[in-house]
């Protein structure tokens, strides 16, 4: 049964942040079982080959993202031959991509030695190899999955995609459980990821063919419609080379200049910043056909800032809640969780993750941005912060280690994100984002506070074992939510959960 839109969007939120719980409490179990399996050194050498095969999803020159607001034109003057155009002509752009993904990857691993002789030992060397050849063929399928994928978000069948991506959070460590244990290793923890995107994707072409009806036209090339999307591709595609450069070549570089050791402490931290970063997408995700929608139909800065600042604001509320949580917990979490060895990695992502929390809350700013066709600026802006982040990163790692890469990145978010976004969203997009930090500032200054009140108290009673970690944990909780209720939720908002929870109902 495929359901209306706006149940979509609730079930697609409600079962994103699910799939977020289910990842997470998998990967509580599964990176300290690879950690086990395959050491420290090869988990470093297993995520510098990732990173350096994760560029080529650079290749789909944003063209992606492009499709759902093209999509969205034809659709709304009811152009169906002109949509089995558009599928065409993505089916055959991305066979082409994929073909090309699949021949750089497999260069990448013949001349592994070429990038890591001077600091992997030569079974390192020929692991990485090993594993960038696999990576390589896993990253061309996926990009493959992501015609089908691009047509399902279109038609906002959110509840599909996040019960597809709960199912491989599941399924992803069993299969990789079983080829370990039949000692495989870091090789098999590569073949798992490769079988499920074999079976992702047939999924996808099944959902999208049999269910929704998507269909292919080849007949001819409309140049001009390749232009367009080209064109308004292009500075995402600048985008995408920043996020590389935060989410990848600092694995690269660290693993060039430092060592396989040093590049698993920082994984370790860029994997759990990521968990913030997953947190804002799922919401702001489902709101990107809707956005396209009105700016479509009739651009109203008004309407856009009141979504952008809902929307803002449960972020808010959540990244505000997991990242105090998180410095008053994590150092006993990250001790148990990866090791002693990796105590460093909570350091880390308290000082990278801060600055984070401010475009976190703003994502819905970007696709605004997009669906104006006004994401020049912005990817221009990114560009050059990823330069000087590569710039220092590259400079400082021999000196600073892990510590170089977080610096570059705490300054390139800080100043991009948290200064020149903000001043052009207002003075440029025309949303009023004096209104959008009216209702959203006080969530952080009130976190603050609770997170100062128990910093104190867990001072006196530290976290020693897991008794005590679930106690704070409760307590911390209880006292966030006693505060948000009483010093930032509005009348509105208390009616609106009074009337969803029956016990605060009758207490109201």
């Amino acid at each position: 049964m495929v359901l209306p839109v706006a149940s979509q969007r609730k079930a697609g939120a409600l079962l994103g942040y699910a799939n977020i719980v289910v990842k997470n409490l998998v990967n509580l179990v599964y990176t300290p079982m690879l950690l086990s399996f395959v050491g420290q050194a090869d988990y470093g050498v297993y995520q510098t080959a990732n990173s350096f095969v994760f560029s080529l999803t650079l290749l789909t020159f944003g063209f992606s993202e492009a499709y759902v607001r093209f999509y969205t034109q034809k659709r709304a003057r009811g152009a169906e031959e002109d949509i089995r155009a558009l599928n065409g002509m993505y089916f055959m752009l991305y066979v082409v991509v994929c073909s090309v993904a699949l021949g750089l990857g497999l260069a990448f691993a013949a001349n592994v030695d070429t990038f890591f002789s001077g600091s992997f030992t030569p079974g390192q060397v020929g692991l990485a190899g090993k594993l960038m050849a696999i990576m390589a063929c896993n990253v061309s399928l996926t990009l493959f999955s992501t015609v089908f994928d691009a047509y399902i978000v279109a038609h906002e069948q959110f509840r599909y995609q996040q019960t597809r991506q709960m199912c491989t959070s599941l399924a992803t460590p069993v299969i990789a459980f079983v080829l370990l244990n039949l000692g495989l290793g870091a090789v098999g923890v590569s073949l798992a990821q490769l079988f499920i995107t074999v079976v992702l994707l047939a999924l996808n072409v099944r959902f999208a063919y049999c269910r929704l009806g998507m269909r292919f036209s080849f007949r001819g090339f409309d140049a001009a419609l390749f232009r367009a999307i080209a064109a308004f591709s292009a500075w995402i595609f600048v985008n995408q080379v920043c996020d590389l450069v935060n989410q990848s070549v600092p694995n690269m570089v660290l693993g060039a200049l430092t060592g396989a050791t040093v590049v698993a402490v920082f994984a370790v931290s860029v994997q759990i910043r990521n968990v913030f970063v997953s947190l804002s997408t799922v919401m702001s995700n489902v709101f990107v056909p809707k956005i396209n929608r009105i700016v479509a139909e009739s651009d109203d800065n008004g309407e856009l800032t009141r979504l952008m600042t809902r929307v803002g604001r449960y972020q808010m509320f959540l990244f505000c809640w997991v990242y105090c949580g998180f410095v008053l917990l994590g150092r006993f979490f990250v001790s148990r969780w990866a090791g002693e060895g990796f105590l460093d990695a909570y350091y880390l992502i308290c000082a990278m993750t801060l600055p984070l929390g401010v475009p976190l809350c703003q994502n819905t700013g970007i696709e605004i941005q997009r669906a104006k066709n006004r994401h020049k600026a912005r990817s221009v802006v990114y560009l050059c912060m990823a330069l000087l982040n590569v710039a220092f990163t590259w400079v400082a790692s021999p000196y600073l280690g892990y510590w170089a890469p977080a610096i570059a990145y705490i300054a390139s978010i800080s100043l991009g994100n948290g200064l020149f976004m903000n001043w052009y969203y207002h003075a440029r997009i025309g949303l009023d984002m004096g209104y959008f930090w009216r209702r959203n500032l006080p969530v952080a200054l009130v976190s603050a506070g609770v997170l100062a009140v128990c910093m104190g108290f867990v001072h006196l009673a530290p976290v020693s074992n897991w008794l005590l970690f679930l106690v704070w944990g409760a307590v911390y909780t209880t006292l966030f939510a006693l505060a948000m209720w009483h010093f930032v939720l509005d009348g509105d908002e208390r009616a609106s959960i009074a009337a969803k929870v029956s016990f605060l109902k009758r207490e109201a």
